[in-house]
C-alpha cells in the first residue's frame, strides 16, 4: 500500500476541517524517504583568493579575511567590538597576556542582534596581513565621520543608516553581490568551514582546530572535514605504494 487514511487529531494552521469534520480524515504516504541534506562546502584556495580579489572596498576585504583566517562565525564576527582587537605584539597596556596580534571572541548583547555561537570567550590568534587590512580598513572608515567614533568593528560605510553597526541581512547582501562578482556560490559560513579544513590539511591537531572553532564537542569537527579529490586520490596512491615496498620487501 503507497497510502493508508489517517485522522488529523491536531489541524495544522489554517487547515479547515469542514463543517462536520469531514476533512479530517486525509490519505497520507505509507513510504517515506530520506532526504539526504547536503554539507557546507569549503571553498579552494584559488577560489578563496578570488573572493578577496572582487571586494573593491578596505572593509570588505577585511571581513572576508577576517572570517577564512579565524573561521569565527559570521555572528562573532558582526558583534567584535574594537576593544576585541588586541593587534600589537603585546597587549599587557590592555590588561591581556596574550602574546602577538590576536581577537577575542565574547559573547554579549549586541544592538545589531549579533550574538556569538558559543558561550566561552576564547581567543584567536592573526597574522600580519589580517593586521594590515585591519589598519586599511581603519583608515577606510574613520573618513565617515559618522562612523569614525563607532564601538563596534563593522558599520555601514555605504549606506544608510551610516555609522550603525552592520546587521545579518547587510552581510548577506555583500556576499550576495561578491558571489555574483566571483562566479560561484559563497556565504559566510563557507569561510568558517575553509578556516577549518586549512588548518586539518596543514596537520593541525583536532584539539587545536576544535578550540579555535569554539566547539564544546570534539564530534561538531565532523562537519567540517572536507575531502576533496585530491585527498582522496592522494589516499589511494599512498596506499598503493605501500604494497609494492612491501612486496619488494
Amino acid at each position: 500500500m503507497l497510502s493508508e487514511e489517517k485522522y488529523l487529531s491536531f489541524l495544522p494552521p489554517g487547515y479547515s476541517a469542514g463543517e462536520d469534520g469531514q476533512y479530517r480524515v486525509i490519505n497520507t504516504k505509507t513510504i517515506k524517504f530520506n532526504v539526504a541534506v547536503p554539507g557546507y562546502e569549503c571553498l579552494k584556495d584559488e577560489q578563496f583568493e578570488q573572493l578577496v580579489n572582487v571586494t573593491t572596498r578596505a572593509r570588505d576585504r577585511f571581513l572576508v579575511c577576517l572570517l577564512g583566517a579565524t573561521g569565527i562565525w559570521i555572528g562573532e564576527a558582526l558583534g567584535l567590538h574594537r576593544q576585541d582587537m588586541h593587534l600589537l605584539s603585546t597587549s599587557v597596556s590592555l590588561g591581556c597576556q596574550v602574546l602577538g596580534p590576536h581577537i577575542h571572541v565574547r559573547r554579549r548583547q549586541n544592538a545589531n542582534g549579533a550574538l556569538a555561537k558559543s558561550r566561552m570567550p576564547r581567543w584567536i590568534p592573526v597574522d600580519e596581513n589580517l593586521v594590515s587590512l585591519y589598519v586599511e580598513y581603519s583608515y577606510e572608515r574613520e573618513h565617515i565621520p559618522e562612523a569614525a567614533d563607532r564601538d563596534m568593528v563593522f558599520v555601514n560605510l555605504f549606506r544608510a543608516p551610516i555609522g550603525k553597526p552592520m546587521s545579518y541581512p547587510n552581510a548577506k547582501d555583500l556576499f550576495d553581490r561578491l558571489a555574483v562578482k566571483a562566479g560561484f556560490a559563497a556565504h559566510p559560513h563557507m569561510l568558517r568551514h575553509t578556516a577549518a579544513t586549512r588548518w586539518i590539511r596543514s596537520d593541525t591537531p583536532r584539539d587545536v582546530v576544535q578550540n579555535l572553532l569554539g566547539h564544546v564537542l570534539p564530534s561538531s569537527m565532523d562537519p567540517y572535514v572536507h575531502a576533496t579529490e585530491a585527498d582522496k586520490r592522494g589516499a589511494v596512491d599512498r596506499l598503493a605504494a605501500k604494497r609494492r615496498q612491501e612486496v619488494k620487501a
